[in-house]
């Protein structure tokens, strides 16, 4: 880090440079979701299984973050970083030769192993460079990151698309290695404390994620069982080890455990907002790439607009003022789009405003409230653990609506406002996101509560 400027000032230059790289990595996953039915076609794959693409991606996206989370904890940021993009290139460039869909997969596999630094990243910059009552603010701004990035991935999936092969998506995350240089100048050089890495504990941790997600996809209870195990000799691993893969300790922070269930149903019907849509604009209202692109560009734009307002609210008025806020623009999103699915894509294009506000929000909200039950030193690996949650959820949500389209036409409405037979698949999963966000404020509500009671002054005499 250049000791001329101080910790802050090198924390703004770093949040500028990241909200580059998020653009790119955001980019990398929101272009595909657009391309999936052409892909799907092209191979004569099921939902289900061109869902690969995405799930695959975000299996290993969420087992890297909390890895190099953990890893952030050892060893220099900058040289996580410099491993991380090199192998997202590389992955870049094996999904750009691909010409079967094994190779797609493994192109994915190969970006998110490298990918997977950019969210642990994400959560560490703030925390360690932005003091408590200034990280709303620059978790806003990294969301302004995120959302660009889904603004501008539907526009170039379907302009690159509509010119030439969807394959030439993958040439254009080669461009987060131009943020390289700057991460290498402006974060410090501190390195972590000498120690060793439960790789043990790590695999065991991986081979539970990995067991559990295709158990959903595949509809395998052998799987599951598997992963079960795996579960248990994780724990037993991490209670016995002399270093652990993740400190037990940091499960006996209650705000902390009972956060990162409530931003894991959170996350989930974030993801599926992002994986149902196109779906629908494509197998219902029959649109090409480039014009489904257009149609969700709005949306998320007006969440890049709002990203840094979100911020400052979450500082002025508190994270309980945005989760309530994100919820209610949510819950319009979920129950008009349920009603409106497989009409005009004009009607589409408005609700989803209101979703991608809500969910760039509920984000920003989320981080924010899980950051804050941490200590500087569980920053690291609490921040990747709270990461790779994120992306499970992303995963398994992704492949749940995947099996669901797979069956077909439903013969029961659940919303009655609902009139065509046409997207009635779609109507009802848009039902189901908004009753999980009412579960969410149930447990968000049931944690402010118990907070309250934490701190409540005791009686005297």
């Amino acid at each position: 880090m250049d000791h001329a400027l101080t910790k802050q000032q090198a924390g703004e230059k770093l949040l500028r440079v990241l909200v580059f790289t998020l653009i790119i990595s955001v980019m990398n996953a929101s272009m595909f979701n657009v391309v999936l039915p052409e892909i799907s076609r092209q191979f004569q794959l099921s939902a289900s299984q061109v869902s690969w693409i995405v799930s695959s991606y975000m299996i290993v996206y969420a087992i890297g973050s909390v890895t190099f989370g953990k890893l952030a904890d050892k060893y220099r940021l900058k040289d996580l970083l410099t491993f991380g993009l090199i192998f997202f290139t590389l992955g870049s460039i094996v999904g750009l030769a691909a010409t079967h869909f094994w190779m797609i997969i493994a192109g994915r596999i190969l970006q998110a192993t490298g990918a997977s630094v950019i969210p642990a990243t994400a959560m560490i910059i703030p925390v360690r460079y932005f003091a408590p009552e200034k990280r709303g603010r620059a978790l806003g701004t990294t969301a302004i990151g995120l959302s660009l990035g889904a603004a501008l991935g539907p526009i170039v999936s379907g302009f690159v698309t509509s010119l030439a092969s969807w394959r030439l998506l993958f040439a254009l995350s080669i461009l987060s290695l131009l943020t390289l240089p700057f991460y290498r100048k402006y974060l410090d050089d501190e390195r972590g404390q000498v120690g060793s890495i439960d790789f043990v504990g790590g695999l065991l941790l991986a081979g539970t994620v990995a067991a559990l997600l295709l158990a959903v996809t595949l509809s395998d209870w052998s799987l599951a069982a598997i992963g079960a195990v795996l579960f248990v000799l994780f724990v037993v691993r991490i209670r016995s080890a002399a270093e652990p893969f993740v400190d037990p300790a940091l499960f006996a922070n209650k705000s902390y455990t009972f956060s990162l269930l409530i931003a894991f149903l959170a996350t989930g019907f974030m993801f599926g907002i992002a994986y149902t849509t196109p779906q629908l604009l494509s197998n219902v209202n029959h649109l090409n790439p480039a014009v489904i692109g257009f149609a969700m560009f709005p949306a998320a734009i007006a969440s890049a607009l709002m990203g840094r307002r979100g911020g400052k609210l979450a500082d002025e008025k508190g994270n309980s003022f945005l989760v309530y806020t994100a919820a209610l623009l949510l819950l319009i999103c979920f129950l008009a789009l349920s009603t409106v699915a497989g009409l005009s894509p004009y009607w589409i294009t408005l609700f989803l405003v209101f979703g991608s506000i809500g969910q760039t929000f509920m984000q920003i909200a989320m981080s924010n409230t899980v950051s804050r039950t941490l200590s500087k030193e569980q920053a690291g690996v609490g921040m990747g653990m709270f990461s790779m949650l994120n992306f499970i959820s992303g995963a398994a949500t992704t492949a749940l609506i995947g099996k669901t389209l797979d069956l077909g036409a439903p013969s029961i409405r659940f919303n009655p406002l609902f009139g065509t037979r046409d997207g009635l698949i779609y109507s009802n999963i848009f039902v189901c996101l908004a009753v999980v966000l009412g579960l969410v404020l149930v447990l968000y509500a049931t944690l402010l509560g118990q907070r309250r009671k934490d701190f409540k002054p005791a009686r005297q005499g």
